[in-house]
């Protein structure tokens, strides 16, 4: 009776794993716009890049800490390693909010990130352990839709908390957030099946990673995905330089930003309706090609335009640009996790810290690269969008399912690694 009451309904269920998963992003974006606050308060001058490292720090957490949780959660269970990584966050958060010095705060963002890493990968895994196919790809879409829109609303929402009360009330808020969420976590039941539990130790961990490692869809669609997200992150954290130095409409710039975030949100939201009719491969490859091309055709424009295309074709190409990565993250994250049913801990934290730390570097190489011009940043969607072609043809054998879907024999789920 009482694991009965505990059941969730599918929209409770989703709403619970979409807020878990929002907490790595929330713990990024909500200090941004705290940037001028902190160097004030720290004695720093008004010009000091020393704070990005706060980013930098939680990121670091945020990678090294993923390969660590999944393979625990495989052999404790998901949900006692998503609560001791809720107190790990909540524990950060605050020392954060009480830090006296950059080092210090530096040392408690580092933690915070090991902290965020638990929710990051563990979700993931509950979602591989209660679907399959399709529906593991309409329910990632869902769960995805708010990472990823998390960065664009959360520093807005970061600016008015610190219009009414000190940045450190931010880090506080965080922790409450994450202290209301373990509590509604209680009515979630354990997902992870006692017959794929197994026991923590070397011998176990490395054939459960090298399941991961060797396994050529996982690793195909997990780069894939990894390029994909470079592009992503660079546009995240140069969009406002464009806009403002490029084309001049800075003073726009909230309502252009969150125009194209309405785009995206469109777009997750369309792939979770119809990725069953059409499925994971042929819905991701056939957007994976018109991203390409949106790419090809935003390069051509910037280079005839003297390096500013029109601010409408500029508009319009990101529009379909951003709609591609609304629809071919959630799905690529499928294909990399379905074959990984007995080590869905161990595969969301591989597939997880690849993304984070080397889609985050890549992003940031493709910064470095602005001149003034959007042509830079255009050569690299395009880059990223077709290095993301031929990994996915090398991961599905040498074919992309584009106009046909090519029938697949359904994929065992292997055994625990015991």
């Amino acid at each position: 009776m009482a694991a009965a009451r505990r059941r969730l309904g599918q929209f409770e269920f989703t709403a619970l794993l979409a807020a878990t998963m929002s907490m790595a992003a929330l713990g990024i974006d909500l200090l941004l716009p705290a940037f001028g606050d902190i160097r004030t308060d720290l004695g720093l001058s008004v010009d000091s890049t020393a704070v990005a490292g706060l980013v930098t720090a939680y990121f670091l957490g945020l990678a090294i800490g993923q390969p660590g949780y999944g393979p625990i959660s495989d052999a404790l269970g998901r949900k006692p390693v998503l609560y001791a990584s809720f107190g790990v966050y909540i524990v950060g958060a605050l020392a954060t909010s009480l830090a006296p010095t950059l080092p210090l705060l530096l040392g408690a963002r580092f933690l915070w990130g090991l902290g965020a890493a638990g929710p990051r990968v563990i979700t993931v895994a509950i979602i591989r352990d209660r679907y399959e196919g399709e529906e593991m790809s309409r329910a990632m879409s869902l769960v995805m839709s708010v990472f990823m829109l998390v960065p664009v609303f959360a520093p807005t929402i970061g600016a008015a908390g610190i219009s009414v009360a000190s940045w450190r009330w931010l880090f506080v808020a965080c922790a409450i957030a994450a202290g209301l969420l373990a509590l509604w976590m209680t009515r979630m039941s354990e997902t992870l099946a006692p017959e794929h539990r197994g026991d923590l130790n070397m011998g176990r961990l490395g054939r459960a990673a090298k399941m991961v490692v060797s396994n050529r869809q996982t690793v195909g669609y997990t780069l894939a995905m990894t390029s994909m997200y470079g592009g992503f992150t660079s546009y995240l954290a140069s969009s406002e330089l464009i806009f403002g130095d490029v084309f001049g409409v800075g003073e726009r710039f909230p309502v252009i930003f969150g125009g194209l975030a309405i785009v995206m949100g469109f777009g997750m939201l369309l792939n979770a309706r119809i990725v069953r009719q059409v499925g994971s491969a042929r819905l991701s490859h056939v957007t994976l090609m018109t991203y390409v091309v949106a790419a090809v055709v935003l390069l051509a424009t910037a280079m005839f335009g003297g390096g500013a295309p029109p601010l409408w074709a500029f508009l319009l190409t990101m529009a379909v640009v951003l709609f591609g990565h609304a629809l071919i993250i959630p799905n690529f994250n499928t294909m990399a996790m379905a074959p990984m049913g007995a080590v869905a801990g161990m595969a969301s934290s591989i597939v997880g810290a690849v993304q984070v730390a080397a889609g985050a570097l890549l992003g940031a190489v493709i910064d470095r690269m602005y001149d003034g011009t959007v042509v830079p940043f255009a050569a690299s969607l395009l880059t990223c969008g077709v290095v993301a072609v031929g990994l996915v043809a090398w991961a599905e054998g040498g074919t992309l399912t584009l106009l046909r879907r090519r029938p697949q024999p359904a994929q065992p789920v292997p055994s625990a690694v015991r």
